[in-house]
C-alpha cells in the first residue's frame, strides 16, 4: 500500500488558506491544496466542527477530505473570533468560503472584509447556486437536489423512467476539483498581475461541467437529450450493456469495424448481420447503425447470455472491440491494486486512517 504521493507535494509550498468549508465540495477543493504542499487552516465551530467528523464513517471520513490541514476552532460570531479570522487572512494567500452566500459577511468576515486587511487576497465562494441570481443565492443544496435541478436525473435511466441519481455524490466531488483548479489558476494570475480575485465556484456549473458536450448541444439546437440507459452514447447497435451468465457485460462496438469484429468473436454469420445493419459507409470508421436496432440488440442478446463475461472481456480486448465486465466498486478496486492500475494512499492513522485513490493523476518525470 504506497504511504508516498504520487504527485508533487511541495508545488504549491508557500500558499496559506484559511478554510471555511464542510462537507464534500469545499474540503475536497482545500484538500487537493493540502496534499499539493498548500498551509490549509481549516475554521471549526468550538464544540461541533464539520459534520463529516459524526458521519457513520466517522473519523475515517473527515480524514479522507481534511488530511495535510491544521485544525483550528474559532468562535467567528465574538469580536476575539472575528479579530483571530482577519489576522489568519492578513497573512493568506486564499480563504475559501463554503457556507451559503452571506453568512460570512454578517460575521465581517466576507470577500469585502477580507480584501479590507489583504488586497491580494483569492478569495473562493463555494456554493449550491453561486452568486449570480438573488432569488436562489441563498439557497441551500445538496448533490442530489442539485442533480435534480440541473437535469442530471433526467439524462439517466432510458425514456419514461423515473429520474435516475447518480450513485455518488459526483456533483460534490467535481465541485471541489473544480474549485481547487480555480484557486491554483487564480494564483498564477496573481502571479502576474499582482491581483487578487473573487471566485463563485457553484455546484451547478460544476454539474454542467460534467454534462458538458450535452450541456453544448443543448445550448447550441435547443433539443432535449434523449434517454439511453445503459447503451453507449455513439448510438450504435453494438454499444450497449448485456445480461451473461456470469453477471453483466458492457460492449463498446461503436464503429462498423468493432461491429464486425464482435460478430467474429460471437461466431454470428456475415449475411443475418448484414440483414441487420445499415450498408458500411465507406467513409472510413464510421458508427454503425441498425435497420431494426430491437431486432439488432435482440439477436446479441441471446448470443450473450449464454457466455461468460469475464471471457468475453479477454477475448473481446483482444479483437479490439472495447468491452468490460460489470463490476462492484469493491471489486475494481481490489483488482485494481493488484494489477498497479492504482496506488492508493494511506492517510492518518488509527481509527482516523483513511486509505485514499490519490488526486486522480501521478507525476511519472
Amino acid at each position: 500500500m504506497a504511504a508516498v504521493p504520487q504527485f508533487p507535494t511541495e508545488a504549491l509550498r508557500g500558499v496559506r488558506v484559511v478554510d471555511f468549508s464542510h462537507v464534500i465540495a469545499g474540503p475536497f477543493a482545500t484538500f487537493h491544496l493540502a496534499q499539493m504542499g498548500a498551509e490549509v487552516t481549516k475554521v471549526e465551530k468550538p464544540g461541533g466542527g464539520d459534520v463529516m467528523r459524526r458521519t457513520a464513517s466517522g473519523a475515517r471520513a473527515f480524514t479522507a477530505f481534511n488530511a495535510g490541514k491544521r485544525m483550528r476552532e474559532i468562535d467567528i460570531a465574538s469580536d476575539a473570533g472575528r479579530a483571530e479570522v482577519l489576522a489568519l487572512a492578513r497573512e493568506a494567500d486564499v480563504v475559501v468560503d463554503n457556507y451559503r452566500p452571506g453568512v460570512l459577511r454578517r460575521y465581517g468576515l466576507g470577500y469585502d472584509d477580507v480584501k479590507a486587511v489583504n488586497p491580494r487576497i483569492i478569495y473562493c465562494a463555494i456554493s449550491g447556486y453561486g452568486c449570480s441570481d438573488p432569488a436562489r443565492t441563498s439557497q441551500g443544496a445538496y448533490d442530489h437536489v442539485i442533480q435534480a435541478f440541473t437535469g442530471m436525473t433526467m439524462l439517466a435511466g432510458t425514456e419514461g423512467d423515473p429520474p435516475v441519481k447518480t450513485g455518488f455524490p459526483v456533483i460534490d466531488a467535481a465541485t471541489g476539483i473544480i474549485g481547487a483548479l480555480a484557486i491554483v489558476v487564480a494564483l498564477r494570475e496573481r502571479d502576474r498581475t499582482g491581483a487578487g480575485s473573487f471566485l463563485d465556484v457553484s455546484m451547478w456549473a460544476s454539474a454542467l461541467q460534467l454534462m458538458y458536450s450535452f450541456a453544448c448541444e443543448t445550448l447550441t439546437r435547443d433539443q432535449e437529450i434523449p434517454r439511453v440507459g445503459n447503451k453507449g452514447y455513439s448510438g450504435s447497435p453494438g454499444a450497449d450493456t448485456f445480461a451473461c451468465r456470469d453477471g453483466w457485460l458492457a460492449i463498446g462496438a461503436n464503429t462498423e469495424a468493432h461491429v464486425a469484429r464482435l460478430m467474429q468473436v460471437l461466431k454470428v454469420e456475415s449475411a443475418e448481420v448484414a440483414s441487420l445493419l445499415e450498408p458500411a459507409s465507406g467513409e472510413g470508421s464510421c458508427f454503425a447503425r441498425a435497420r431494426d436496432p430491437h431486432a439488432f440488440r435482440e439477436l446479441l442478446a441471446a448470443r450473450l447470455l449464454n457466455h461468460s463475461a469475464a471471457d468475453l472481456e479477454l477475448r473481446l480486448n483482444a479483437a479490439g472491440v472495447p468491452a468490460a465486465r460489470v463490476r462492484t466498486l469493491r471489486e475494481f478496486t481490489q483488482e485494481a491494486i493488484d494489477t498497479g492500475l492504482l496506488q492508493p494512499i494511506v492517510l492518518g492513522d488509527g481509527d482516523a486512517q483513511a486509505i485514499t485513490p490519490g488526486l486522480g493523476w501521478r507525476c511519472l518525470g
